[in-house]
């Protein structure tokens, strides 16, 4: 016999006893109630008292049901077999709400939260089908026993703590959190509990499954990718600190004038804004005006610029080999600043309509930008050489801040040849790989060959056209990942 068949007949053998003592009970407050109507009815006033005694009666029942609803600490019920509920289908945001983040002060926050049913309580592992991932940054008073206060208020809300981070402060301790919650769960109502908790300044926002790697195994893979290869850096402070604008500004420009981008060795921190020195000269800006930084982020951040200082200019070396239409063998490979005198030497052999159209300045200022170009702090670029080891073409990936420029730079004799669309190509499978939602390529409305690169992508493309100059923007975020070409998996 089971031990769900012996509950069911204990169950059936004492059901007549509890029904026989409901019904004394019963019978018994009858009783009490006539005797004291008698004792109180027949007395002057009595009645009113008796209609005070009830109204009082029902206010205090009904406050009592209130209170026990709202303080209520009670796991979920369970049937007799133990089994938990079975969950309901999950409904998820689209991919405009769940990157969107919400900050949250004294409880007021952004409802992104979607209809869902929780699966399980306060301890319990849920399903993902019922269930979302947050982040979620907040303040908490550096005394004992105030985080526990916080745990506490999530799990009341039955949201699941999978990974915690500290960052100590000079006055408090910023807790970072990644929360499996029950999706019908809002970030309002989850900032609202964490603020009655004792919570501060608190931060939400989505998050996905990259966010389920643990702290020290992402910087372990952002360090070996920054060691690798120079043009790494920026990508890897940027997955580093979250959504954030990354700017590498030169000690000298492109013309020739000093920027006064100079920052001590050792950084500057101000709240927002983050500028580490850049070991070639000049400086390099992290901004993310939605979220102060940390001093354990400041660290982290100067740790990875240390590194990449020590190894040097660095390039991942590797090359394919590519047959055009017409026979010629041509190579793909990176670029580095060793390639600066064969890129001029293609500079004197572009007619000024071509350089016109790329760099979209005076021709004799073409030499200058070479420099930034090609420098690994600032972007990648692939080169395009002849059997005889001719340079007839270049691409850049340049990182903009938090966006992604593409240019190209094809010999005239060499063009019309599908050199410019297979390094576009290969650009935004770079692209893609470096996790940027879209490129854009800054050219003149006359340039047809551009145009027709860009759209041989089969990608979504916006189109902007100010005073003769045209931006096209191609959006990478529907588009599956393109493997990347065997130069350079090679260099990786």
């Amino acid at each position: 016999m089971t031990d769900t068949t012996s509950a069911k007949t204990a169950h059936r053998r004492h059901h007549w006893r509890r029904d026989v003592i409901e019904l004394a009970a019963v019978f018994t407050a009858v009783a009490v109630a006539d005797a004291v109507a008698n004792l109180i009815g027949h007395q002057p006033g009595g009645p009113y008292l008796l209609i005070v005694s009830a109204l009082a009666l029902a206010v205090t029942a009904g406050f009592h049901t209130w209170w026990a609803r709202r303080h209520s600490h009670a796991p979920p019920p369970h049937d007799t077999t133990g089994a938990s509920p079975a969950p309901a289908p999950a409904t998820f945001p689209s991919p405009s709400d769940t990157d969107t983040g919400a900050e949250v002060e004294s409880g007021a926050g952004t409802d992104t939260g979607t209809g869902a049913r929780a699966v399980a309580g306060a301890g319990r592992a849920q399903t993902v089908e019922g269930t979302a991932l947050w982040r979620m940054r907040t303040t908490v008073r550096d005394v004992p026993g105030s985080l526990a206060v916080v745990c506490a208020a999530l799990a009341r809300h039955r949201v699941d703590i999978l990974t915690l981070q500290t960052h100590p402060l000079a006055r408090g301790t910023v807790d970072e959190f990644l929360l499996r919650a029950p999706a019908r769960l809002p970030a309002r109502e989850l900032g609202r509990a964490v603020s009655t908790a004792g919570g501060s300044s608190t931060w939400i926002e989505r998050a996905d499954a990259h966010d389920l790697v643990d702290a020290p195994t992402r910087v372990l893979g952002l360090a070996t990718r920054t060691a690798l290869d120079a043009a790494e850096l920026p990508l890897a402070l940027r997955q580093l600190l979250g959504r954030c604008t990354i700017r590498s500004l030169p000690a000298v420009s492109a013309t020739g004038r000093r920027t006064g981008a100079v920052t001590p060795v050792e950084g500057v921190l101000e709240e927002t804004v983050m500028r580490l020195h850049d070991p070639s000269g000049g400086a390099l800006t992290v901004e993310r005006p939605h979220l102060p930084f940390t001093p354990t982020e400041f660290a982290r951040a100067r740790a990875l610029v240390e590194l990449d200082a020590r190894l040097g200019p660095r390039v991942p070396r590797g090359a394919q080999v590519l047959t055009l239409p017409e026979g010629n063998e041509i190579t793909v490979r990176r670029a580095d600043p060793t390639d600066l005198p064969a890129a001029r030497a293609m500079h004197d052999r572009c007619s000024d309509q071509t350089l016109r159209m790329r760099y979209h300045g005076p021709v004799q200022d073409a030499d200058r930008y070479l420099d930034h170009l090609l420098g690994p702090r600032f972007g990648r670029t692939l080169a395009v050489q002849t059997a005889s080891g001719r340079l007839v073409a270049l691409g850049h990936l340049l990182w903009d801040g938090d966006e992604t420029e593409v240019a190209l730079l094809v010999e005239d004799d060499w063009q019309r040849r599908g050199i410019g669309s297979e390094l576009l190509r290969r650009l935004v499978a770079l692209a893609i790989e470096a996790g940027c939602e879209s490129v854009y390529a800054v050219t003149q409305a006359s340039n047809t060959g551009m145009v027709a690169a860009m759209r041989s992508l089969a990608l979504p493309l916006d189109y902007q056209i100010e005073e003769g100059t045209l931006v096209v923007t191609a959006r990478l975020d529907a588009t599956p990942v393109r493997s990347l070409p065997p130069y350079e998996q090679a260099g990786r």
